[in-house]
């Protein structure tokens, strides 16, 4: 879990880093070199619920056909900002929001980013303002020089006036710019959510516990030094377009917000520890979300056979839930009883409406622990399928590499850890294992072919 700020001037600057841009276009060079120092979440459940909120959003902006990606990112701070086709969003910002409509709300703001090609733009501005930095250092040096030569300090003076005049002018034109793109990327936000037939008042309830952070930090923030309006000017520029809609009042269904309670449960079991997770549900107490982190709080913390017993009254409830069965074998894992936990995610796998490759990972997990020749031979199958559907998942690679390890499939092993260290971009390591892989295939083999295509990758990083 990353450290969180303590200073009041750093949880004011938390806040307006929130729902951001900026900070992305500075590493937008290489996604993966930034994903590396970013700590990635990974659950099927959770995505599939993001996914489906975003949908219908990126939909109405013209993205749907753009592959946009959507990356968990394990920060307790409400934050969200996009790179390129990914869209990043904290935990910190599921767990804080009440309603599906407000994570919609901040999807439907960072795709008005991405159709409106705000990245680029903002590059082309750093561009300029940087041009009018070195001109101002210029005429600044000049004048710095003529005072020189003419004994005159106070034009030399006015030469390093001019210089940090330049820099100041341009920090504060890139920072205008910003803002206005961030007010251009809510209107658009309200556009989508209209287009939709959702409600912005998500939107308003977000910037108000902005401005609410702000006034308890009683820190001092100048309008004009920050990436972003202040929380007040943006509830102001549309609190009018919200109240208008004829949605203003439309609420989430019933169904969604159950998803998105139990979706709060979970991050605040797993990651902000029991004391956390308990207010929660005490807040929840009787929904099905509350017993559904109980039978989680339990897993990780209390009796196995009574994890099993919670759990086994969550499917009755809902037989057709991918998620408790997903649970169920995660359980039958921690008892070490690997064939029923395969019995529980192949029903997990089969019952997963969006497919998710994270789901026959876990199958193959279970498969491999099994430990027989059919079931690593089952485990490779699941895997590969797993991959197939998810292929940037490197650990999924690790575990495909020991299956085909343990079978005797030595190039098989040495390939698959290439494919991991590639998609970790560890680049000299994968062209290492693609070139011992490639030693044992017949050349021109599908598996040669992906072992050359590692080996002839060129990488703009510093680890190929």
């Amino acid at each position: 879990m990353l450290s969180r700020p303590r200073s009041t001037i750093a949880q004011a600057a938390r806040v307006f880093a929130t729902i951001s841009l900026a900070a992305a276009v500075a590493v937008a060079g290489s996604v993966t070199a930034f994903a590396q120092g970013v700590p990635v979440v990974r659950d099927a459940e959770i995505e599939a619920l993001v996914r489906d909120y975003a949908r219908p959003i990126f939909r109405a902006a013209g993205l749907a056909n753009d592959g946009i990606d959507i990356v968990l990112v394990n920060d307790s701070s409400f934050n969200a900002f996009v790179i390129g086709r990914r869209m990043f969003i904290n935990t910190g910002a599921l767990m804080t929001a009440e309603t599906p409509n407000e994570i919609i709300g901040v999807i439907a703001h960072e795709a008005g980013h991405i159709a409106g090609g705000h990245q680029q733009k903002l590059r082309d501005q750093l561009e300029r303002a940087k041009t009018m930095a070195i001109i101002a250092t210029l005429l600044g040096a000049g004048a710095i020089v003529a005072g020189a030569t003419t004994n005159s300090r106070g034009l030399a003076g006015a030469g390093m006036g001019v210089a940090a005049g330049g820099g100041e002018m341009a920090q504060r034109s890139i920072l205008a710019y910003q803002r206005t793109e961030e007010i251009t990327a809510d209107r658009s936000a309200i556009t989508y959510l209209n287009a939709t037939g959702q409600s912005g008042m998500g939107m308003l309830k977000t910037f108000n516990r902005f401005q609410s952070a702000l006034s308890l930090s009683g820190a001092h923030v100048d309008p004009y030094r920050i990436s972003h309006p202040m929380p007040r000017d943006r509830i102001a520029n549309l609190e009018v377009l919200v109240k208008q809609s004829p949605n203003v009042d439309k609420l989430d269904p019933p169904t969604l917000q159950q998803r998105h309670d139990m979706m709060r449960v979970k991050i605040a079991v797993y990651m902000e520890g029991q004391a956390t997770a308990a207010r929660l549900m005490q807040k929840m107490r009787g929904s099905m979300a509350a017993q559904y982190g109980d039978a989680q709080s339990t897993y990780l913390h209390g009796s196995i056979p009574a994890a099993l017993t919670k759990t086994d009254a969550l499917i009755k409830a809902q037989p057709q839930n991918a998620y408790f069965q997903e649970l169920r074998g995660d359980i039958l894992m921690k008892a070490n009883r690997p064939k029923d936990a395969a019995d529980a995610y192949t029903k997990a796998v089969s019952l997963d409406p969006a497919r998710s490759g994270l789901l026959p990972i876990s199958l193959g997990q279970a498969l491999m622990a099994v430990g027989t020749p059919d079931s690593l031979r089952k485990a490779v199958v699941q895997i590969n399928d797993g991959l197939g559907r998810d292929k940037e998942n490197s650990t999924g690679y690790r575990y495909l590499a020991q299956a085909y390890g343990e079978l005797g499939d030595i190039p098989g092993a040495e390939l698959a850890t290439a494919e991991g260290h590639f998609y970790s971009a560890n680049y000299k390591d994968a062209k290492i294992f693609a070139m011992r892989a490639q030693q044992r295939m017949k050349r021109g083999e599908p598996r040669w072919v992906r072992a050359q295509d590692i080996i002839n990758y060129k990488s703009s990083g510093k680890s190929q």
